[in-house]
């Protein structure tokens, strides 16, 4: 039976945006030339807050390598799925939340045509309440590190707040 940690590491989390925003990590696979790498790069940062991968065939959140790896490692959709879903397995969860709930570590999805979300970037700064003019983003497939939320043209857009970690 896992157990639950508030322990997910924001710091942990930024620090890795921060250094991987405009490289790609060799331990993982660049998808920038199969649909795009900004969902890879926000499990990448996930997991290093969280240090805990799920390994749930059907319904998990893992990365071996580019053959064995789940749905949700790199998928938009599924990893929001996964992240609202995982109400009883091993490693993070959240919640979706209004923008003023979110934090550092945190991920922001965005729908450019309205019907689906399409990208994935993680939140590395917000001000003392967030607002689209005060949050930094950081983000794979068009790379960037501290960007304003604000500058993106989006449809649609989520907040999806890291609660907390279980372990096993």
């Amino acid at each position: 039976m896992p157990s639950v940690s508030a322990g997910y590491n924001r710091d942990s989390a930024v620090r890795y945006a921060h250094q991987w925003a405009y490289s790609r990590n060799p331990a993982y696979y660049n998808y920038d030339k199969l649909g795009g790498d900004c969902t890879n790069f926000a499990s990448q940062c996930i997991f290093s807050g969280s240090g805990v991968m799920n390994y749930q065939a059907k319904s998990g959140w893992y990365y071996n390598n580019a053959n064995d790896k789940s749905p949700s490692w790199s998928g938009v959709e599924f990893l929001r799925d996964f992240l609202v879903r995982n109400v009883k397995g091993p490693g993070p969860f959240a919640r979706e939340v209004a923008i003023n709930e979110i934090m550092p570590g945190d991920i922001v999805q965005l729908s450019f045509d309205g019907k689906c979300f399409q990208h994935t970037p993680v939140v590395v700064e917000t001000g003392p309440i967030p607002r689209a003019d005060n949050i930094l983003i950081a983000a794979h497939t068009i790379n960037c590190d501290n960007r304003a939320l604000n500058s993106y043209t989006y449809a649609k857009i989520r907040f999806l707040h890291i609660q907390a970690v279980r372990k096993w």
